[in-house]
Formats: C-alpha cells, structure tokens, sequence
C-alpha cells in the first residue's frame, strides 16, 4: 500500500510525542512492506532530518508566520521564500519558537483550517501539487486534527481516503477565549466531515473527541501508540540507583515544577540522600525563563548537586538517560490522551508515577508497570514516589511488569497491522 503520512516538526528542539509517534508508526508499515512517504510540515521532523529525502518541508513555520502577520510578505519573491524555510533558519525557529502554545496564534489556527479560504492557501497549493506529482497514495494519513484545513483540497487533488489521527488536541484549543475556542471546535468538525476515519491514541481520547467533533462512532477506532521492545534495553529496577527522571518538553503544561517541588520536599529526609532528580526531553524559547526559575529553586533548596539537566535527548542518548534513572514522573497538569514516553520508558522496565488524569490511568491499569496517584499536586507525588523508593520488591515487581506489559499491549508491529485494517476498511468503501 503507498501512504502519506503529514507530520508537524518540531525541529528536535524537545521531545515530541506526536513527531516520535508518527515515525515510529511509519517504520513499522515499512517493515511490513508498505510505501510510505513522510511529508513534514512548519519545522523539521527531528533536529538531524534523517529519514525524508529530498521531501521538503512545507508551510515553513518563519515564512507562513510572516505571512499571516504582514500581508506584504504574502508577495516576497520566491528566492526569500526559499531562504527564510532553509534547514538553518528552521532549526533556529525550532530552538525560538514558543508555537507548541496557542496564545497569539488563534488567527493562524483559524486560517490554516480554513483551507484553501485561508492566508495560506498558496501554500496549500503548493503541497497538494507536490503530492499529486510524486506520489501515488492509497490513503493520506493526516498527523492530527489542527491539520483539517488541508482535508478539502487533498481529496479534490487526489481523490484518494483521508485518515486522522487525534491526539491532544484539547490542549492547543482550550486555551483560547472562549468565543474564539467555540468557533475552532466548530471549524475542526466541519472540515472534518471529509475524513474518513479518525485514530485516537487512547480509549480516554476517543471518548472526549466524538462529541466535541461530531465524530460518528464508525469514523472512530482507537489504536493505542507503541514500541519495538527489542528497541529498548531492559533493566530491572529496585536495585542500585534510585534516581528520578523526567523526559518530556520542560514546560509548566507538563508539571515539570511539580516534580522539582515533590524531590525537594523529598530530599528533607536523609534516607533519600542518594536520589538525584535527572531532566531531559528539551523546551521551546517559551520555556527559558519557567526552567530557569525551577533549577533556581532546587539550588536555593540545597540540592545543586543532586540534579542534572541533559540537553541531548534523542537517539541513543535517550537510552542512556533510561539506564541512570529507576522512576520516571512526567506530572501533565491535565492529563494527556497517551505519553509515548510512558511506553519508552516501561518498555526500559522503569515504571511510571504519574497522576491520575487523561489516559495515564488506561495505560498503567494495562501494564501494571507503575503507579497512579490522585490529586496532582507536589505533596501527593512526593507520597507515590516514596512507594517505590521505600519498598524495593514493589519496586522490582513493578518494573518486570512494566516491561512485559509493553510486551503484551504496546507492541508496534501490532498496532501497525491494526492501522492497516482500517486503510484497508475505508479504501474499500471509496
């Protein structure tokens, strides 16, 4: 089967889930022997650009962003265009950008749904014709819902099914004001009435999506995210060192300052004296000052020597860090519809602690690799961690399930096959 698969970069400046996600899932119908073609949009994939060729990346995040603000540079000859998405004043968007937040951006996001209506309709045009004249696609995978205003012109184009997937959405949209918030929702629905099914990432997901897009239930398929196990080395946990690690964007959204209050609060009693609290997964431009503010806080708590912030967070790297921490919490304020870092890390047999909110509670009820805590504050973290900590057999058990629970529900190869039936399912009813 040939697909397309349209995915948002994030330019490797911190760990994307849905960047991540999508290769993962694009690897795995390669190796069962389908085509597939990434098409990435507004920023690289990954700070190194493997794996794309000569696919440029389309709607460049500077060019489009300077579009929608000062229509003069609607007319900017080709050549600016050309230099302002070149990999080097992409990369350095990536490492800038504070765009992983809606605020300022809601007249952007409108416009993008609106398609070929849109300021970037040239844009859309542009991409529409690349695909029609390199590529033959059975089905075009569409990476998330924010995406919908290319669902029209695509099926002009190629006429060919359109599949979504949703994860997260809720996040970028329900921060607007609520005039604003009501009428993106709005926009999402109807120009999701072109998609042919929807693929959300948790059960959790699915069930807040349908009402809010009017997603009818044979539209919806869950088809939970995963790894290649054998990617992933295991380790047992509950001996040896009992670091804490956090990977994820640092961020406020992700609950990065409650973690850092629960290991101080933690840090006060000297049994603990040997555990460090070890950061990664990357930020935006957005986030400086908030980490700033939060390393500044476990120095001034005494612990400058108890914390580590690894700035390399892709690859092999990632590995590493996975084989220095025993727990890893990434405290989400509201939730979220997966966390692919749940499942990297439990396929590393760390168990998760994370609270209980969005899909984190699906996920963990499933693999038995970790614990789930009510109430998402630092006081109640702190008391999930010292489970672990405390109990080292738990601790042991806990991390052999996490692994075998990867194993058993979060196999990608399986979940890819899942995705071929439902291409499979909507190729034949067009």
């Amino acid at each position: 089967m040939n697909i397309i698969q349209i995915i948002p970069g994030s330019g490797g400046s911190f760990y994307c889930g849905n960047c991540l996600r999508d290769s993962k899932f694009v690897e795995a119908l390669r190796e069962q022997g389908h085509n597939v073609v990434k098409i990435p949009m507004y920023l690289p994939l990954f700070s190194d650009e493997h794996d794309l060729g000569d696919t440029p990346v389309f709607y460049g995040a500077i060019s489009i962003y300077l579009k929608q603000l000062m229509p003069i540079f609607r007319k900017a000859p080709k050549w600016f265009d050309n230099l302002l998405n070149s990999g080097p004043m992409l990369k350095f968007a990536a490492k800038m950008s504070g765009s992983t937040d809606a605020t300022g951006l809601e007249d952007m996001t409108i416009s993008m749904l609106m398609g070929e209506e849109g300021k970037q309709k040239e844009e859309l045009e542009r991409m529409t014709d690349w695909m029609a004249e390199n590529c033959k696609p059975d089905v075009i995978h569409i990476s998330n819902a924010l995406l919908l205003g290319l669902a029209h012109q695509i099926k002009k184009k190629l006429n060919v099914p359109i599949v979504c997937s949703l994860q997260d959405e809720d996040v970028w949209v329900d921060v607007m004001e609520p005039d604003v918030r009501e009428g993106v929702w709005k926009l999402m629905a109807d120009k999701g009435q072109e998609v042919d099914a929807y693929i959300s990432v948790s059960s959790y997901f699915a069930e807040r999506m349908k009402p809010v897009l009017n997603i009818p239930d044979h539209k919806m398929h869950t088809i939970h995210l995963g790894v290649n196990p054998d990617d992933y080395r295991f380790f047992e946990r509950g001996t040896g060192d009992r670091h804490i690690g956090y990977v994820s964007r640092m961020c406020h959204e992700n609950g990065m300052d409650i973690l850092v209050d629960a290991f101080i609060r933690l840090k006060k009693d000297s049994k603990y004296a040997d555990v460090k609290l070890i950061l990664t997964g990357g930020s935006t431009g957005a986030d400086t000052k908030f980490i700033k503010q939060n390393l500044g806080k476990l120095r001034k708590a005494g612990l400058a020597d108890h914390f580590e912030v690894l700035e390399e967070f892709e690859g092999e790297a990632r590995h590493s860090f996975f084989e220095r921490v025993s727990m890893i919490s990434v405290p989400v304020r509201n939730g979220e519809a997966f966390g692919l870092y749940m499942i990297e890390s439990m396929a590393s047999g760390i168990p998760m602690v994370q609270p209980a909110l969005g899909a984190f509670p699906e996920i963990i009820n499933k693999t038995k690799g970790g614990v789930v805590y009510q109430n998402n504050t630092p006081e109640e973290l702190e008391k999930a961690l010292k489970t672990l900590l405390d109990d080292p057999d738990h601790h042991a058990k806990r991390s052999i399930s996490a692994r075998k629970g990867v194993e058993k529900h979060f196999k990608i190869d399986k979940h890819a096959g899942e995705m071929i039936t439902v291409y499979d399912k909507i190729r034949k009813k067009n």
